[in-house]
């Protein structure tokens, strides 16, 4: 559900917009926020709500490991694209779980016109590393907001 007002949406992200999102600033196209839900030092599974305004979205990146790795989406209010390279982006709404598998080229993001928020999760594995690439041009992105783009 595309979220427009901001006070609406702060009502609808359960988990809280957190921090602004500096220490990845440099590969988000627009502005996220991040909070983190469990703490590193204590638990082996790493959970971060991700918070992007609206046409906020993060640059093409992997998600490289030896075994195992990879990363799960839990969609947690407003709304969003998620692409693979080479597949049409996908709407993502609130209770949606993408699963995405070690060495796929991925990003994600609000909509145009709407707040997004998803649980992150980073799978555990063995040599794990994230691998950030180009940003997401502009003209692909806004053709998924035009009526035949969107899904």
């Amino acid at each position: 559900m595309r979220v427009h007002d901001k006070k609406e949406f702060d009502r609808q992200n359960c988990f809280g917009q957190g921090q602004a999102n500096t220490a990845y600033a440099q590969y988000f196209i627009g502005n996220s926020y991040l909070n983190p839900l469990t703490d590193p030092k204590v638990c082996a599974v790493s959970l971060a709500n991700v918070t992007f305004e609206p046409g906020c979205r993060n640059h093409w990146h992997i998600h490289h490991a030896k075994s195992g790795g990879g990363q799960l989406l839990i969609c947690t209010a407003g709304s969003g694209w998620y692409q693979e390279e080479g597949k049409p982006a996908v709407s993502l709404e609130p209770g949606m779980v993408i699963t995405i598998p070690a060495g796929v080229k991925h990003w994600h993001g609000a909509k145009a016109d709407s707040w997004f928020s998803h649980i992150a999760v980073e799978v555990p594995g063995e040599e794990t590393a994230n691998e950030w690439l180009e940003p997401v041009d502009d003209a692909s992105y806004a053709a998924l907001e035009s009526p035949a783009g969107e899904k």
